[in-house]
């Protein structure tokens, strides 16, 4: 399977359970940085919180800001699982195999590092769980308003993230039994619990491969709904005329898929660099992905046409304050440059050609590139909308983020790469059973009445 060559299961175990026993300098440097910066971010958030939301840059009308923005970003990065993990698993795509583990987890960092942002955007956590999200003090009579997003987003988001967690574990269990064979003393206690008894029978293997396949059928509504119920957060806001568009939904999922797989990929090259699995993680994985990403990303471009042809069709003042105001005004119409620029000009042109989706630098440049654009995108639609949504009572205003704001937001990404490089110290980052299944069935695989190569070669 990896050029040409067979790995005996002994030697694939070594090599990727080498994240879980090797610690080079440069690992732990990076740790360390990541950790000091989310530590910053938690010292910015106490700081919030003790003096209140007047430190951020948030006001009236203008009270969605950087949190929602990175709420609906992270949401989006967590698409990423479903789509590599629970699809490519059903269509029984080969490529699929080192990148499903590495994408579940950065579902799960992800859904984590979204919960967090409506609750810091409230300033006064303990005041949306108990009057909003969940007013457990029923004697009083009261009770949840249904009709509010702040009780959509929790249910399906907190769906979502149960549903990733236990896809995640499944998947984990064989390789887990791995681990727990090859440790000693509390670390071999810990794997035999989380191993729930897995010898590799015929019939624990039979129940394994069934629940992930019915895993994966399950969690493909819960894809559809969450992204569709935060693009409902914003289509469901009465005086934000901007965003009643009811393409909002499938613009938002296809939109989160775009920057979901983006992310995946970053962190494919990422961890091939730094754990050494250049025969694991291969140009012709990566060349995969960037012709799924290629796809993806005209889809997305269809539809983010289709959302500006549609607001600006009705000519209603509101929304042609909002347009102008996202392509003609400063800075917001540099932003809209840099966001096009970023998330398709650069880099959709770029994946055409092979020897780009080849090379390795330049698909991690071309993939964070993409979710620079895609950040951009959700600003775009949050501020400007928010800004001209009352064309007629003059309560136009603008947004300009403080220092706290960026901090926080900083620490967010700080806080998904830490956590993602600690699980890589935890649990194998690429499955093992899936690798050696592949090696397996890497000569010839049958698809329907024809037989074609497991893995796509190079040339």
């Amino acid at each position: 399977m990896y050029e040409g060559k067979t790995y005996s299961n002994k030697q694939i175990n070594d090599d990727l359970l080498s994240s879980l026993t090797k610690s080079s300098l440069v690992y732990w440097a990076i740790v360390g940085t990541l950790g000091l910066i989310v530590l910053v971010a938690t010292v910015a958030v106490a700081f919030m919180i003790n003096k209140g939301l007047g430190v951020t840059g948030l006001n009236r009308p203008v009270m969605w800001g950087f949190f929602i923005t990175n709420f609906v970003f992270w949401i989006g990065i967590s698409h990423a699982g479903v789509m590599l993990s629970a699809i490519l698993r059903l269509s029984k795509a080969e490529w699929r195999r080192p990148a499903t583990r590495a994408a579940e987890v950065l579902t799960i960092f992800s859904l984590m590092t979204a919960v967090l942002m409506p609750l810091i955007h409230s300033g006064r956590p303990w005041r949306l769980v108990y009057w909003v999200m969940f007013p457990y003090d029923f004697q009083r009579g009261i009770w949840m308003d249904i009709r509010s997003p702040l009780v959509w987003d929790p249910a399906a988001v907190n769906t979502y993230l149960t549903s990733s967690i236990l896809f995640v574990f499944v998947a984990l269990i064989p390789d887990i039994a791995i681990i727990r064979d090859r440790s000693s003393g509390i670390k071999k206690i810990v794997y035999s619990v989380l191993s729930l008894g897995w010898r590799g029978t015929t019939r624990q293997w039979k129940f394994q491969a069934i629940a992930g396949i019915l895993l994966s059928a399950l969690i493909l509504p819960v894809f559809v709904s969450v992204h569709s119920i935060v693009s409902w957060d914003f289509g469901m806001a009465i005086a934000v005329k901007s965003w009643h568009s009811t393409i909002f939904a499938p613009y938002f999922v296809i939109g989160a898929v775009h920057s979901g797989v983006s992310g995946v990929v970053s962190v494919m090259i990422l961890m091939r660099w730094l754990f050494g699995w250049q025969n694991y993680v291969r140009h012709e994985h990566i060349d995969a992905l960037g012709r799924l990403l290629l796809v993806i990303a005209i889809a997305w471009f269809y539809f983010l046409l289709m959302e500006f042809m549609f607001g600006i069709y009705g000519q209603e003042g509101d929304e042609l304050a909002t347009r102008h105001m996202q392509l003609l005004e400063p800075p917001w119409m540099w932003f809209f440059i840099v966001f096009i620029i970023t998330a398709f000009l650069f880099p959709v042109p770029m994946w055409l050609f092979r020897r780009v989706r080849r090379n390795l630098w330049l698909m991690l440049i071309t993939t964070i590139s993409v979710n620079i654009g895609m950040w951009l995108e959700r600003l775009l639609i949050i501020v400007p909308g928010l800004a001209r949504k009352q064309v007629f009572t003059g309560t136009w205003y603008t947004y300009a983020p403080s220092i706290i704001e960026i901090t926080i937001i900083g620490g967010t990404f700080a806080m998904v790469l830490m956590l993602f490089l600690l699980f890589a110290k935890i649990f194998p980052l690429i499955p093992l059973f899936d690798i050696k299944e592949g090696q397996v069935l890497q000569d010839k695989i049958k698809v329907g009445k024809a037989e074609i190569p497991a893995v796509i070669r190079e040339e």
